[in-house]
C-alpha cells in the first residue's frame, strides 16, 4: 500500500505544472493589459489636446493683421482687381494684366475696349467689350485663346475648361454660340437661337466648370404675363440624343430670374426678385430647392460650397443681413454685417467682409475671428494657402498679411 500512495503523490506531482511557470505567464498577461490600457489612456489624451486645440483655435479672435511682405505695383486709374485662382487680375479699358501674390508680373494683354466685361471660373478668365467682337480668354499662367464672334456681344461666361459661352445681337434673333477658347478661333462648335416669341430673351447664361452643363435664364412675356424659364442644355453624351442639346427646365410665372451661376459641376442656383432656386445633377440637372426671400437682395457671392445673399436689415441692429446657403439650398446660418461692403469672400473655413478701409473675418459657423483694418486703402483681398493669411492689393502695393 505505501508503495501505491508513494506512485499516486509522484504522479500529482508529475501533473501539476510548477509553480514558477503559473506565475511567469500571468506577468506576461498583466503586461500586455498593461501596455494596452496605457496605449488607450495615451490615444484618448491626445485626442482630448487635439480637440482642446481645435476648440482654442476656432474661438481665438485675432486682434491685429501683420504685413509680412510689400512689393510695389503701378495700379493704372480705373482699374479693377480681381482674383484669378490665387493671382490678381486687374483689367480696365486699355488692357489686362496678371500679377502673383508676391505681386511678380505673370502675364499682360493690351486691347481697346469701351466697355470690358469679364467672366470668371476658377483660374480662367474672359474679357470682352460689350457691343464688341472679340473675347480674350486667358486663365492665371497666360493667354488661351481668342474668339471672333461676328455678331456684337450682349453677354459672355466662361468655364475652367476654357469653354466660352456668348449671347450676340442678330436683329430679331438673339444668338447662343458656344466656342473653344481654348485656341484662335471665330467658328461655334455649338449654334443657339432665341426670340422672344418662342422662347425669350437671354438674361443670364452660366457654364459648369468643365464645359459640359449650360443653364440659361429666359425672360418671356405671353399675353402680357411674365414668366422666367430656366433651361438646362448638357453638350456630353446625354445632350447628344436631344434635340438642340436640352436636358430640362423650369417655368416661373410672375417673376424675373436675372441671375443664374453653376457653383460646381453638379449644383446650380438661381436667384429671382422673390426666391432662391437650387439645382442638381452632372447631366440633367433638376430643382431640389426653393426658398422664398425676406426682402430685396442687394447682392450675391458664391464659391463651390456657398452661396451668400445680401439684404437690408430692417431689424436696425446691423446695416445688412447676410443669409447663407449650402449646396443642397439649405440655409446655414444669417450674418449681421455693420459696414458698408465692397465685396464678400467665402475661403477657407471662413468668411471675409471688407471695404476699402474696414475687414471683418467669421469662421463658416459664425464665429467672429477679427475686427479692424489692414492699414491702407484696400481693393482686393485673397484668401491664402493656410488660414488667416491673405493677399491683399493696395493703391500701390500688394501685401501679404496674417492676423494675429
Amino acid at each position: 500500500m505505501a508503495n501505491v500512495r508513494d506512485y499516486l503523490k509522484e504522479k500529482e506531482k508529475r501533473q501539476k505544472k510548477p509553480s514558477f511557470e503559473v506565475g511567469y505567464k500571468e506577468k506576461i498577461r498583466s503586461h500586455k493589459l498593461a501596455i494596452f490600457y496605457r496605449a488607450i489612456l495615451s490615444a484618448l489624451l491626445a485626442a482630448a489636446v487635439i480637440v482642446f486645440l481645435v476648440i482654442q483655435w476656432q474661438n481665438r479672435v485675432f486682434a491685429e493683421s501683420i504685413v509680412t511682405h510689400s512689393a510695389p505695383v503701378t495700379i493704372v486709374q480705373g482699374a479693377t482687381a480681381r482674383n484669378l485662382g490665387g493671382n490678381i487680375l486687374l483689367y480696365s479699358k486699355d488692357g489686362a494684366s496678371c500679377l502673383d501674390a508676391k505681386g511678380n508680373a505673370v502675364w499682360n494683354r493690351t486691347y481697346e475696349m469701351q466697355t470690358p466685361l469679364a467672366a470668371i471660373c476658377n483660374q480662367v478668365i474672359a474679357i470682352g467689350d460689350y457691343n464688341g467682337r472679340t473675347i480674350y480668354v486667358m486663365d492665371k499662367n497666360g493667354e488661351k485663346g481668342t474668339v471672333n464672334t461676328n455678331l456684337p456681344i450682349r453677354d459672355f461666361c466662361v468655364s475652367a475648361s476654357g469653354v466660352v459661352a456668348a449671347v450676340l445681337d442678330d436683329g430679331a434673333v438673339t444668338r447662343i454660340y458656344i466656342y473653344n477658347g481654348n485656341e484662335n478661333t471665330d467658328t461655334p462648335i455649338v449654334q443657339g437661337r432665341a426670340t422672344m416669341d418662342k422662347s425669350g430673351y437671354p438674361v443670364s447664361l452660366s457654364l459648369s466648370p468643365n464645359g459640359k452643363l449650360m443653364a440659361v435664364s429666359y425672360l418671356y412675356v405671353d399675353s402680357g404675363n411674365m414668366k422666367s424659364s430656366v433651361a438646362f442644355y448638357n453638350f456630353g453624351e446625354v445632350g447628344q440624343n436631344e434635340t438642340d442639346n436640352f436636358v430640362g427646365g423650369y417655368d416661373y410665372l410672375d417673376t424675373i430670374i436675372p441671375y443664374i451661376q453653376f457653383m460646381n459641376n453638379e449644383t446650380a442656383f438661381a436667384v429671382s426678385d422673390d426666391r432662391i432656386v437650387f439645382f442638381s445633377g452632372g447631366e440633367r440637372p433638376t430643382n431640389i430647392a426653393t426658398s422664398f426671400l425676406e426682402g430685396e437682395v442687394q447682392s450675391i457671392f458664391y464659391n463651390e460650397s456657398y452661396v451668400g445673399l445680401t439684404f437690408i436689415n430692417q431689424s436696425g441692429e446691423s446695416a445688412y443681413r447676410l443669409d447663407i446657403y449650402n449646396t443642397d439650398g439649405n440655409k446655414e446660418r444669417s450674418l449681421l454685417i455693420d459696414i458698408d461692403y465692397t465685396d464678400i469672400v467665402f475661403g477657407r473655413n471662413q468668411i471675409i467682409v471688407y471695404n476699402d478701409s474696414e475687414c471683418r473675418v467669421w469662421t463658416n459657423r459664425g464665429v467672429e475671428k477679427f475686427t479692424g483694418n489692414f492699414g491702407k486703402s484696400t481693393s482686393l483681398i485673397i484668401p491664402g494657402s493656410s488660414a488667416y493669411k491673405y493677399t491683399a492689393v493696395t493703391s500701390d502695393s500688394v501685401d501679404t498679411i496674417e492676423l494675429h
